[in-house]
């Protein structure tokens, strides 16, 4: 015998059920349909974050190929070494703990006919924390090896070129990039008056960027009167008075005025040697006329970062080098002197 244990659903049940199943419907449409859109809208974010990633990355990866030293776009950035320095490095074994790397350079075109002025300069220099490099114009080098300092300087030779013309293709700012100072000089500098550190200690705080030590007037050859040494002064700028057709007074900024050092012995601090390079010509011998446009490497404003310093003065002797008479020397042509003065540094 089977009994029917079904309840039947009574009619107000089946009244309830038909109520709410049009809502359970529209409750569920609504869930998947937002559904739908939440995930659309999750893909497109996720896709819009992969994407601004990869831009990020891809502009990451741009500027450190802009910032790479050219040519070298391809090598990993740890093993780049952009620039470096005149230390000589030991054959065998490794460079001494102790050992101070220097901090500046003393560059120099020398002949041997000089070398006992040359070895009162290298003293100096040497003594006080510079690397020195020679440019022999006459292309002696081993007679130099009479002084013990000899093995502690580099030594560059090419026949009958001038300092401008070994400073361009030796001295790239990227080469001498380690020194705060380059001392661009020549052979007939007379330094009993002149010491290198406290010239460093001058010029230093006073800013000056581009300078040159004092002439001394009495025992010097002068071309300008701005570089002469006033005495009882540490440091000036500027000369008050009348040059030529040209008056010198507080109206006028620039060279022969203000903003001028001579080609003899300037020292360029790292920043303007880094400006200067690029303005030396290759062809460029002398210098003159390129004295008149250092203004433009002063980082700023030439009558304030350009200076004569007087109180380390130096002796110019205007010897006659490279062959050359000392009228030769002092006086260039006027087709040379008005070619190079005309050269547009803009």
């Amino acid at each position: 015998m089977n009994i029917n244990m079904t309840t039947p659903v009574s009619e107000k049940h089946r009244l309830h059920l038909r109520r709410f199943l049009p809502t359970i419907f529209l409750l569920s449409a609504t869930l998947l349909i937002g559904s739908a859109f939440v995930i659309t809208d999750y893909k497109e974010k996720f896709s819009e974050l992969v994407s601004t990633k990869a831009v990020k990355d891809e502009r990451s990866k741009l500027c450190e190929t802009q910032n790479k030293p050219r040519g070298s776009d391809t090598l990993p950035g740890g093993i780049i070494s952009a620039t470096s320095d005149l230390q000589m490095r030991p054959l065998w074994g490794h460079q001494q703990k102790n050992s101070k790397k220097p901090s500046n350079l003393l560059a120099m075109a020398v002949g041997i006919k000089q070398k006992d002025n040359v070895n009162k300069i290298v003293k100096k220099f040497l003594s006080s924390d510079f690397a020195v490099m020679f440019f022999h114009y006459d292309e002696v080098v081993d007679e130099w090896k009479d002084f013990e300092w000899n093995r502690h300087v580099i030594h560059i030779a090419a026949a009958s070129q001038t300092k401008w013309w070994f400073a361009k293709r030796f001295l790239h700012p990227d080469i001498v990039s380690e020194y705060a100072y380059i001392f661009l000089w020549d052979e007939d500098i007379g330094v009993d008056y002149f010491n290198p550190g406290r010239y460093l200690s001058i010029i230093k705080p006073e800013g000056l960027e581009i300078s040159q030590p004092a002439l001394d007037p009495n025992k010097s050859e002068v071309h300008h009167h701005l570089t002469k040494r006033r005495t009882g002064s540490r440091v000036h700028r500027r000369i008050d008075r009348k040059i030529g057709g040209t008056r010198c007074d507080k109206n006028v900024t620039g060279p022969p005025c203000s903003g001028f050092v001579e080609m003899m012995a300037p020292v360029f601090s790292k920043a303007s040697w880094r400006c200067a390079w690029y303005m030396i010509q290759n062809d460029l011998i002398q210098g003159w006329g390129v004295d008149f446009q250092l203004g433009y490497c002063a980082q700023g404003d030439r009558t304030k970062n350009i200076g004569i310093v007087d109180s380390e003065y130096i002796i110019h002797f205007g010897l006659p080098t490279l062959g050359g008479s000392a009228e030769n020397k002092t006086q260039p042509s006027s087709k040379q002197s008005h070619d190079r003065q005309t050269v547009s540094v803009m």
